[in-house]
């Protein structure tokens, strides 16, 4: 299997497009990767929801234990679990009909991304959401 990410021109554009954020594995600690960049999407106007269970809330935004638990729609929902959580995310964003997916640099679960992809979920696997945001789509706007 060899799944491909979109280029970078639609991920910018669809970047552009994103107000609400559902991050899955979000820490309520400083110190993560997970709040860092949640806090950095949050800065540029995004709507953080933060979901992970045994959390009250994370970044002023209510904390649900689970994407079935939101009870507004999301534009996109950025993971960051281990790869073996994502045969259940990815059923549980079909089962929402999710738009977009966006599985954290590092994660690679093959057979979960192009099983979403094949639900008509847009994808991105192993990247960094906030490396793209900040550094291609920034520079794509600004030249």
């Amino acid at each position: 299997m060899s799944f491909a990410n979109p280029d970078s021109d639609a991920i910018c554009a669809r970047l552009r497009n994103v107000k609400t954020v559902a991050v899955v594995g979000l820490s309520p600690n400083e110190n993560r990767p997970s709040f860092r960049i949640a806090r950095a999407l949050q800065r540029t106007g995004m709507r953080i929801v933060p979901v992970r269970p045994l959390v009250q809330e994370v970044l002023g935004e209510r904390a649900y234990s689970a994407l079935s638990q939101v009870p507004y729609s999301v534009d996109l929902v950025d993971v960051f679990r281990a790869a073996e959580h994502l045969d259940a995310i990815v059923d549980e964003c079909i089962a929402l009909q999710i738009p977009a997916l966006w599985i954290q640099d590092g994660i690679i679960n093959e057979p979960a991304a192009e099983r979403a992809r094949g639900a008509g979920i847009w994808v991105v696997m192993n990247r960094c959401i906030w490396r793209d945001l900040n550094g291609i789509c920034r520079a794509r706007s600004s030249g």
